[in-house]
């Protein structure tokens, strides 16, 4: 039997939930195109109408509309599959028909219409899993911060210790060259005193 990851975007709060679909839910789509729309009654997603914009097969390639063959190498210069290319460069690439069967392994779905439940109250793993991801990426900010106040101070410290132990040498030094000088003033005194 057929089974589909669904990434469902929502396109007013650019966020994008996951629902695995198997067996009897995944028959619902066999057999349609992208750009179709598709009421989510059938996959336990009540009030919802979604469109189909994409997917990939179970190779990684993209699904691409207009292309009626299980795959195709195609030249193209853009669209979906294709990097940002050059004015007038051309690539070959291979893609996957517009057409969802049993090799798909990813659809890729956009909301038309909301249901009375909200995807947030759906899906409330994906909003804990994002909040750990914030406060992941604000933890390593917040230590880099810390990090930086702490790294001038020690730089400063360490500097303020170079500068004492080089003023400490130097006292060394002049006392040293001030002991010579006296030793070479006494040495003739007691020279003439013998």
């Amino acid at each position: 039997m057929a089974s589909f990851k669904l990434c469902i975007a929502d396109p007013k709060s650019g966020k994008c939930f996951q629902k695995e679909a198997k067996d009897a839910e995944a028959e619902g789509f066999i057999g349609l195109n992208v750009e179709e729309n598709i009421k989510g009654d059938s996959f336990g997603m009540q009030d919802y109408e979604f469109t189909i914009t994409g997917g990939s097969d179970y190779c990684g390639f993209p699904m691409r509309h207009g292309i009626r063959a299980t795959r195709k190498k195609i030249h193209s210069s853009g669209g979906v599959g294709f990097p940002g290319l050059a004015k007038g460069e051309k690539k070959r690439k291979t893609v996957c028909g517009h057409k969802i069967h049993e090799n798909i392994i990813q659809i890729n779905l956009k909301i038309i219409k909301e249901g009375a439940k909200k995807l947030s109250e759906m899906f409330p793993a994906g909003e804990k899993k994002e909040e750990a991801a914030e406060e992941k990426k604000e933890a390593p900010k917040e230590k880099k911060q810390e990090e930086k106040k702490e790294a001038p101070k020690e730089k400063k410290e360490e500097k303020k210790e170079e500068k004492k132990e080089e003023k400490k040498e130097e006292k060394k030094e002049e006392k040293k060259e001030d002991k010579k000088q006296e030793e070479k003033k006494e040495a003739p005194k007691e020279e003439a005193k013998k």
